[in-house]
């Protein structure tokens, strides 16, 4: 059978991630074949990377072309620019499958690179905001808000009307860069200085820790916290005083692949890449590299070394 080259875990090589030979895939009826230009990378993927068995696969997010469009007739023609998101991983390859209902066309003033940075820190944002319905009006709180995720949630809440929105972050230097998404600003490390903007009608939240059991002392009667991650510590302790006798506030527990099985990929990232082509929103790309450094990369990423999402070009020759 033939090969194509690939992303596997190899703990004999530094960073224990390197390119590979393994089998081209076959498509279910269902599932188009991607030719991949881009790539971008997610902390969560990278952390497993770092524990896999050797030979694991990881890749979440991808785009590219349709070299063979799915024989059931669904999703995107053959030679469309797309863009994918890959639930079960192994998308970091020249060639992926993809189900159709995880891939959306890209408009002609988008690039594979900022398009590769949407399935999981696009679809993240997106789906998290929405928890809290219509943010026209409403306090947003987003922690983590130099993160991928983070920074993409400031600008949906402020495209979206949001009345303020605050982000988080722990380190002075990365407040510039959310700065420019039209959000104001606090550095702290535990949340609490937070509190003097609120209360918050949705916060989005992914340090966990301190910075989680505070800020659920800040949600509005009827608010919302929507954790989806937890970059401190998974450990929390909170008072439950400050929170249930508010009224009607809620505590979410978010996992995108959970929650694409009620809105499919292919729909939230159709809404993403239309707000990227009317420059509403601008994905944070801070590192774009060849795939043949996706080691040190990855180990720039874990260092928390920049803000934003860091792109490798998988074909060159893809635009």
């Amino acid at each position: 059978m033939s090969t194509i080259q690939a992303v596997v875990v190899d703990p004999n090589v530094p960073g224990r991630l390197g390119l590979r030979p393994v089998e081209q895939p076959q498509a279910r009826p269902s599932e188009a074949i991607i030719r991949v230009g881009a790539i971008s990378l997610n902390r969560g993927e990278i952390n497993r990377a770092l524990a896999a068995d050797a030979g694991w696969r990881p890749g979440w997010d991808i785009a590219g072309v349709v070299e063979q469009a799915a024989a059931d007739g669904t999703g995107p023609r053959q030679g469309a620019r797309v863009v994918g998101f890959l639930a079960a991983s192994a998308g970091w390859a020249e060639l992926v499958a993809v189900p159709t209902d995880c891939l959306a066309e890209l408009p002609a003033n988008v690039s594979l690179a900022q398009a590769a940075t949407l399935p999981v820190a696009g679809l993240t944002a997106l789906y998290v905001l929405e928890k809290g319905g219509s943010l026209l009006g409403k306090n947003v709180l987003v922690t983590g808000a130099s993160g991928g995720a983070g920074h993409l949630a400031c600008q949906i809440a402020v495209y979206a009307g949001a009345k303020q929105v605050i982000g988080v972050v722990r380190q002075a230097h990365y407040a510039k860069s959310v700065r420019e998404t039209g959000a104001e600003v606090i550095v702290s490390d535990d949340g609490k200085a937070a509190a003097h903007y609120g209360p918050y009608d949705v916060i989005a939240e992914s340090v966990g820790g301190q910075v989680l059991g505070n800020v659920m002392g800040m949600v509005a009667k009827e608010g919302i916290c929507v954790n989806f991650g937890n970059s401190a510590t998974p450990e929390v302790t909170f008072n439950l005083r400050n929170f249930f006798p508010i009224g009607g506030v809620k505590l979410y527990g978010f996992i995108l692949f959970h929650e694409v099985k009620y809105e499919s990929a292919a729909s939230g990232l159709s809404r993403l890449l239309s707000l990227v082509s009317n420059g509403k929103l601008i994905p944070p790309i801070s590192v774009e590299q060849p795939w043949e450094q996706i080691a040190e990369v990855a180990q720039q990423l874990i260092a928390r070394r920049f803000v934003g999402k860091a792109v490798l070009t998988v074909n060159p020759d893809l635009k």
